[in-house]
């Protein structure tokens, strides 16, 4: 259980970043590559929808691991748990390969070990 909490605890802190994203903050060199300071308002907008997915996600992990009530069965709530795990593998992965450092070296982790946090919940629980 305690992993779960974990990979939610990550993902809210990037659904954080997300929605400082949306509002104009400057933190663009976090994500979606680092080409912009200020995401401009087509990115701003994907980034705050961006912000439902990933919370969407938390919830996800949390049911999956038994710690909050199922919306969904058990088997369709795990089936998207392993969704997320591999959409977060495949952007840790994207993060490894992006030209701003503080995405490379910040973000790229934080994806890898919210992807552990999701695999390992998906096949555990």
């Amino acid at each position: 259980m305690i992993i779960a909490v974990i990979g939610s605890f990550l993902f809210l802190l990037v659904a954080i970043l997300y929605a400082l994203l949306a509002l104009g903050f400057p933190y663009g060199e976090f994500a979606m590559g680092g080409k912009y300071t200020v995401m401009p308002l087509r990115l701003r907008i994907a980034c705050g929808f961006s912000v439902f997915i990933q919370l969407f996600a938390i919830i996800i992990i949390l049911q999956t691991a038994n710690l909050i009530p199922n919306f969904f069965s058990i088997g369709t709530t795990r089936g998207i748990c392993f969704f997320f795990a591999a959409y977060l593998t495949i952007n840790t992965i994207l993060n490894g390969f992006s030209n701003s450092k503080k995405e490379k070296w910040i973000m790229t982790p934080m994806a890898l070990l919210t992807a552990l946090c999701f695999w390992i919940t998906a096949i555990m629980f």
